[in-house]
């Protein structure tokens, strides 16, 4: 399940990621939970950024539903085998089966964050693209329903889930969010996509495109945020040279106290050693120098 995500790219480098235009603007949030709103690109405006709220519900229920996610194999492949290549039931879950269809969207994500399928968000790990590809798309379907007892409008989205990787089996889930192909993008938006091309699009990515290391617990709190719920307190699965992914934050907008900067320093100092200490004695060293938001 991908229930948090990290949204910190500034606008500027949405718009021209996805080659849209942003009409209302947004604060960086390290921690993405249910009934927040988030920048989509979907598919009645593939040349906008909209704010949606986290957490579907169909257009067509009585009560607001917040479903974060959405099965790609609907209720097919009940035990998450993650060699599964069968059918994808989403297309036929009354719950989903007219926005896979019409009203898809791109969620702009800079990471996400899992947790083991036990532990879960007790034991988490950020997630993030190795070679600094963010913004990247997660694959997401909305719909808009009426409030009926105010009248209110909500824009809502689910992040589609498949089958486990070897990173997030490595990370110890049984379930990993659809990261769509760049160069699929427009045509996951496009209204007139064929099913079958659709269904392509919902397989697994190749994992070592990204890497994870754990966090703090704390991010389990959807009302904490900043840039300390994203310090490493452990090595990455894979090991990469030196790297942090909490300290340029700022950059987006998320400063933090000059004690609190003091204290993330030692820390990251910490860390470097601690790395550098790990690679030299591992012959892995996937990655690249520098920092994910470099």
């Amino acid at each position: 399940m991908c229930g948090r995500y990290v949204t910190v790219s500034s606008i500027q480098a949405v718009e021209q990621r996805f080659n849209v235009q942003a009409n209302e603007p947004w604060k960086a949030n390290t921690n993405v939970s249910h009934g927040d709103h988030a920048p989509v690109v979907a598919s009645d405006r593939p040349k906008e950024v909209q704010l949606m709220q986290f957490g579907f519900t169909p257009g067509w229920a009585k009560k607001q539903y917040y479903m974060i996610n959405a099965r790609a194999e609907g209720d097919k492949n009940a035990e998450n085998d993650p060699s599964y290549t069968g059918a994808m039931g989403i297309l036929d879950k009354p719950m989903f089966r007219k926005a896979i269809r019409s009203q898809r969207c791109l969620v702009v994500a800079d990471a996400f964050v899992e947790g083991p399928e036990r532990e879960k968000l007790s034991k988490p790990y950020v997630l993030y693209p190795r070679e600094g590809q963010r913004p990247f798309a997660l694959a997401g379907i909305w719909d808009e329903w009426c409030d009926p007892s105010t009248g209110e409008s909500v824009r809502s989205f689910a992040v589609l889930t498949t089958v486990s990787n070897a990173l997030t089996q490595a990370v110890g889930h049984h379930r990993a969010p659809v990261i769509l192909d760049p160069d699929r993008e427009r045509e996951w938006l496009h209204p007139d996509t064929p099913l079958q091309d659709v269904a392509s699009m919902l397989g697994p990515w190749e994992a070592r495109r990204f890497n994870a290391y754990p966090i703090s617990p704390s991010i389990r709190d959807p009302r904490r945020n900043g840039s300390h719920l994203l310090q490493a307190v452990g090595p990455r699965i894979w090991p990469e040279f030196t790297y942090e992914i909490h300290n340029t934050i700022d950059v987006f907008g998320m400063g933090e106290s000059p004690s609190r900067k003091r204290k993330h320093a030692s820390a990251q100092n910490q860390e470097r050693q601690e790395q550098k200490d790990h690679s030299a004695a591992s012959p892995l060293t996937w990655g690249h120098q520098g920092s994910l938001f470099d």
